[in-house]
């Protein structure tokens, strides 16, 4: 399956594109904020190809593993046009919880690649600077470390078109209202001591700050929904922006911004006396839940405390240090699991998930094979508290925002300790020695149990899929002719290859000169009409090329029409294969238990002869 198809499945398995008010991803998962969560069908979307797993909570989260970006851009197309949210949307009528946790993710989780990119950029310099292979006080030192420090320093703005993205102003106007609280000559003028309409002013360093940026910016989309309402049309492309400058500037200097600063400085400072007072109990107990949070998608609620604490003390000593130990606690079970299992895909499966989260992506090994072994989730847990005690009792710190593993290692480079790094690596060390042992000693491979392929009993004819793909009953079909079953029983593929088969020995009886549908007569007698798509004679035979004519014998599997679903689906088309038994009336129909299973060898369906 390709990644429009996929995209395609998605976007049917949450309520189509209609219900999807904003989507964003993360390393691993779609994050979709959707108008109606009860119209998510949890279970098929999980069984998606591709797909590794699906939560619904405050958001949608689709865990798609390394090709997230490609689903992504190919979800963004199909919601190219689709409907906005309106003001009685069910996502607005939401509990106030969620809507927070959708807010926070929406606007912390697309900064992460800037401030991991200068983070790492600088963590590099100072081991560089350490190596002896660049001068701190060389101009080719300080311009690299300004690139790396940029991120941070304007993280402000940053949170600024984030926030404004998420609420839906202005972006611009937005950016121009937080840029005066980093703007040289307002700092200067804090420095030395200033006031507005004979206020005073508070003497505040607002670069890297977060939660100004956030106040300033909530504070401006009411103004600016107050001024656009009332403002004259002809002058509201000036005046407007305007006001809301006017207003939301002075306001945030005076009361939102050192609120917001008192915020964050109360969030880190939270954080800090915890650490202090339970030390690496803190570190130990963070590693060793990690694969419960991570598997509920809700870590990302701690990077608003990850990137408060690097812009505010430069460095962070709690979550980014107890997740390298989680990392690779489920980099040394998954490989262990690889290296002890049989079975090919279980196999294929570990291996590839364990060098991924040897670089810091978990979802694949946590989905696709500890959360389904409780050994393996048990020697997880046991190397993360390990790992993660060792690291908390050394005090290892973390100078970038990344998701911590062997590429990014460089991130506990302390400018001050050359031991940090080195702790840092014992640290993941222990992790992955004791998750990998204890996975070896703890886990077995279950035998697998040879399948019985059903034989069909006299007077039993057996039909195999038309096409490769997920099997649903005529009643999904979304048109009416054939869910109603007035054409006849039958039942219908959501294909994943565009080769329409033969589901048994037969004769062709006719080919639709739009090559769209074929029909043909087994040779028990069951007459069946095939239809690729709904609409598609609207195509005039454009993607369709028949492979067999009428009169033709054929026998099961025979490849009856080749088609282009990837052009369906890009053109908008449902791409379903229906197949109908015309003359059902002669027979007993009854789908197969296994029918939706994708991949299953055995019959989808069995055609009894009524007596």
């Amino acid at each position: 399956m390709n990644h429009a198809e996929m995209a395609q499945e998605i976007v049917s398995r949450v309520g189509g594109v209609g219900n999807i008010a904003h989507c964003e991803h993360c390393s691993t998962r779609l994050r979709l904020s959707l108008h109606d969560n009860a119209q998510v069908d949890q279970p098929a979307l999980e069984r998606v190809p591709g797909v590794l797993g699906a939560r619904v909570n405050a958001q949608c989260q689709v865990i798609i593993g390394s090709q997230v970006v490609e689903v992504y851009q190919a979800v963004k197309q199909l919601m190219t046009g689709a409907p906005t949210a309106t003001a009685d949307s069910p996502a607005k009528q939401g509990r106030w919880g969620a809507r927070l946790v959708d807010f926070v993710i929406s606007v912390f989780q697309p900064l992460v690649p800037a401030i991991a990119g200068g983070g790492v950029l600088k963590s590099l310099l100072i081991l560089m600077a350490m190596a002896g292979w660049l001068s701190r006080d060389s101009a080719t030192y300080r311009v690299l470390d300004n690139i790396g420090s940029a991120p941070l320093y304007f993280l402000p703005i940053l949170v600024a078109i984030t926030t404004a993205t998420k609420l839906k102003v202005n972006v611009l106007v937005a950016v121009s209202a937080v840029s005066v609280m980093v703007l040289p000559a307002m700092s200067k003028q804090l420095a030395e001591g200033t006031t507005f309409l004979s206020l005073d002013l508070q003497n505040i360093a607002y670069a890297s700050q977060v939660f100004p940026a956030i106040l300033c910016v909530l504070f401006y989309a009411q103004t600016e929904r107050l001024f656009n309402r009332y403002t004259p049309g002809a002058l509201r492309i000036f005046l407007s922006p305007m006001l809301s400058l006017l207003v939301t500037a002075p306001v945030t200097l005076l009361l939102l911004g050192p609120l917001g600063f008192e915020a964050g400085s109360l969030l880190a400072t939270a954080i800090v006396w915890l650490y202090g007072k339970l030390g690496f109990v803190a570190s130990a107990v963070l590693a060793g839940i990690l694969p419960f949070i991570v598997a509920a998608g809700m870590h990302k609620p701690l990077i608003p405390y990850a990137v408060t604490s690097l812009g505010q003390f430069g460095r962070e000593m709690l979550y980014l240090p107890a997740s390298l130990a989680h990392n690779i606690a489920e980099a040394g079970a998954s490989l262990a699991v690889a290296l002890k299992c049989r079975d090919k895909v279980l196999k294929s499966t570990a291996l590839s998930a364990g060098l991924s989260a040897l670089f810091g992506i978990t979802e694949p090994a946590l989905y696709g094979v500890t959360l389904l072994h409780k050994k393996v989730l048990y020697a997880v847990i046991a190397g993360s508290v390990v790992g993660g005690g060792f690291i908390g009792w050394m005090a290892v710190e973390a100078f970038a925002l990344v998701g911590p593993g062997l590429a990014s290692i460089s991130m506990f480079i302390s400018p001050d300790n050359a031991w940090n790094i080195l702790y840092a690596l014992m640290g993941a060390g222990l992790a992955f020695v004791i998750a990998f042992t204890a996975t070896l000693l703890l886990w077995h491979e279950e035998a697998a149990l040879p399948q019985e392929v059903p034989q069909p009993a006299a007077g039993e004819f057996p039909f195999h899929r038309p096409a490769e793909g997920r099997v649903i009953p005529l009643s999904q079909v979304k048109d009416d002719v054939f869910s109603a079953g007035i054409m006849g029983d039958g039942i219908a593929v959501i294909p994943e290859r565009g080769e329409l088969r033969a589901p048994a020995d037969g004769t062709i009886e006719s080919v639709f000169e739009s090559g769209h549908a074929v029909s043909m007569i087994t040779t028990h007698g069951a007459e069946l009409i095939f239809h690729i798509g709904i609409d598609t004679i609207r195509l005039n035979g454009q993607g369709f090329q028949p492979q067999v004519t009428p009169g033709q014998t054929v026998q099961r599997g025979d490849l009856l029409v080749t088609f282009d679903l990837a052009a369906l689906l890009a053109a908008g088309y449902d791409p379903v294969v229906i197949m109908v038994v015309t003359n059902s009336e002669r027979f007993h129909f009854s789908p197969t238990a296994s029918a939706s299973a994708v991949g299953d060898p055995n019959p989808i369906m069995i055609l009894k002869e009524s007596v």
